[in-house]
């Protein structure tokens, strides 16, 4: 069982930075790939971003490929999700979630626990 909670969350100006955090509770994170997915008012939950066990593989989703950055701190229980040249698009509830798995990191179904979520709102 792995307990997800995320922080960071906020209001920012288009063209601005944020960081979002995610941290872990529970035995074995280091051996779970992590994911940024994130849902805007009336839209599906989509893909956004996630990362290997080690942190040595990365994949994004076109959209924030570029501007965001995924990574972790298997020393800390903690993964990251760096933003930055935001737009008002990427206004959403952004959650975090823990894959057993190596395959469909890309997919909600690939995950097996995940966290309430923090809402980054960029403004024009």
């Amino acid at each position: 069982q792995v307990q997800l909670v995320e922080s960071g969350g906020g209001l920012v100006q288009a063209g601005g930075s944020l960081r979002l955090s995610c941290a872990a509770s529970g035995r074995a994170f280091s051996t779970y790939a992590m994911g940024w997915f994130r849902q805007a008012p009336g839209k599906e939950r989509e893909f956004v971003a996630a990362v290997n066990w080690r942190g040595a593989s990365t994949l994004y989703a076109d959209s924030v490929k570029g501007r965001f950055t995924i990574s972790r701190d298997n020393a800390k229980n903690t993964v990251y999700l760096q933003m930055n040249s935001l737009k008002p698009e990427d206004t959403a509830v952004y959650f975090c979630a823990a894959s057993l798995g190596t395959t469909q990191l890309m997919a909600r179904s690939g995950y097996a626990y995940w966290g309430q979520g923090t809402q980054v709102t960029v403004s024009s």
